[in-house]
């Protein structure tokens, strides 16, 4: 239900500045909610059977084509958790990996719902629009985060296994 109307490069031109407010607000929102607040085993963020473990995204959407394409977050915002390079040797690298995958992909399920927003002041078609747009951008973010963290869990196990033994 459009409130406001404005000319259409000054629509054109808050939307952009719209989303990069919301995305960027969402992922320091989501940076500020404590560790133990994202499980890999909780029901969000739980690899689901059908997933196998990660490799439907590799069997639908040939993953390992274009992830490395996507943009690190941790490696862009302050004080943020770079997850490009992991030490696969240390179970607590293993471990902060693990909950920056749930964190992220936390962000990005919500940087797709402020889509609704732009109704107030663009035409009822835009919405649409910014949906589309809004799971374009976060889908591709949320199917890595899940096809990563069901592998990075099975090196921690290995990794935990590995320093009992020690022991």
């Amino acid at each position: 239900m459009q409130i406001f109307e404005f000319s259409p490069l000054f629509t054109v031109i808050l939307c952009i500045i719209l989303w990069l407010i919301f995305q960027v607000s969402i992922a320091v929102l989501c940076m500020k909610i404590n560790d133990k607040h994202f499980s890999s085993t909780s029901f969000l963020y739980r690899t689901r059977r059908w997933e196998k473990n990660g490799e439907i995204y590799e069997k639908i959407f040939k993953i390992r084509r274009w992830k490395k394409l996507l943009p690190d977050g941790g490696a862009i915002m302050k004080g943020g958790y770079k997850k490009r390079h992991i030490d696969i040797t240390s179970t607590d690298n293993l471990e902060k990996f693990v909950i920056e995958s749930c964190r992220g992909e936390l962000a990005h399920l919500l940087s797709i719902l402020p889509f609704w927003i732009f109704g107030f002041f663009a035409p009822a078609r835009i919405i649409l629009y910014m949906l589309i747009y809004a799971v374009f951008i976060n889908f591709p973010c949320i199917i890595a985060q899940r096809y990563n963290r069901p592998r990075v869990i099975k090196l921690l196990e290995k990794a935990r296994r590995r320093s009992e033994t020690l022991k």
